[in-house]
């Protein structure tokens, strides 16, 4: 699995090299803003680490680049000194799949990376329809009525296990272990913040039949009138 890690301290870098197996990453590190996205012109990776303070910028000048001009739906996680709930929230409606705050705990930043790589590898089958949603895995993005919804890849996949459990009861604690892969100290906010999107961009509050159902101080539910089976 090819990394693309944008880091400017060396001790950070180190950890990195220590951390990521050669035998199972392929990891190549950038220092500043600009010569990271002059290389993702150029070349393909499976995941994007990013800090957040850069010399010439930050990673939301990245996050919007890279959102707003690839048309491949990667992964990515932002690692940073910053933890108010206010960076989370808006670090995620930039378009980055997980945040990562930087501590000793390096072993939990591993285990967020590998968790993020092996989500982006399941898919559901090839392509699946639900009413107006068609689900097309293959490109990771869900189409309404022939439109593209331009779901991240995090709001693709949980959308996706949405549908698969259609008229579940599923609580934000599972959903946060589910697709997140961690039951730690992501705040479930974090799930409330992808629910929102993911509500806006498939049109979900204008289809009376259709509906993602917020159960106040539990979960969610996505909901349909009337059972629909997905056609293949």
């Amino acid at each position: 699995m090819r990394l693309g890690i944008l880091e400017d301290e060396p001790t950070q870098v180190a950890i990195y090299e220590l951390l990521l197996s050669p035998d199972r990453y392929q990891c190549e590190f950038f220092g500043t803003i600009a010569s990271f996205l002059e290389a993702l012109r150029d070349k393909r990776f499976d995941l994007l680490v990013i800090d957040w303070i850069l010399p010439d910028g930050t990673a939301g000048e990245a996050l919007k680049w890279i959102r707003g001009n690839m048309d491949w739906h990667i992964p990515i996680i932002c690692v940073t000194s910053r933890n108010s709930e206010s960076d989370v929230v808006n670090v995620l409606h930039m378009g980055a799949d997980d945040y990562f705050v930087k501590s000793s705990r390096h072993f939990e930043l591993l285990a967020r990376i590998e968790t993020l790589a092996r989500r982006s590898r399941e898919k559901p089958p090839a392509m699946l329809q639900f009413g107006p949603y068609k689900i097309d895995s293959e490109n990771q993005a869900i189409c309404v009525d022939g439109k593209n919804a331009g779901l991240t890849q995090k709001e693709f996949v949980l959308a996706c296990y949405l549908f698969q459990n259609m008229n579940k009861l599923l609580s934000r604690i599972h959903l946060l272990e589910k697709i997140w892969g961690l039951s730690a100290e992501i705040d479930t906010r974090t799930v409330d913040t992808h629910i929102s999107r993911i509500r806006n961009k498939l049109n979900l509050a204008t289809r009376s039949e259709w509906d993602i159902l917020t159960i106040y101080g539990y979960g969610y539910r996505l909901q349909h009138a009337k059972t629909v089976e997905p056609v293949r």
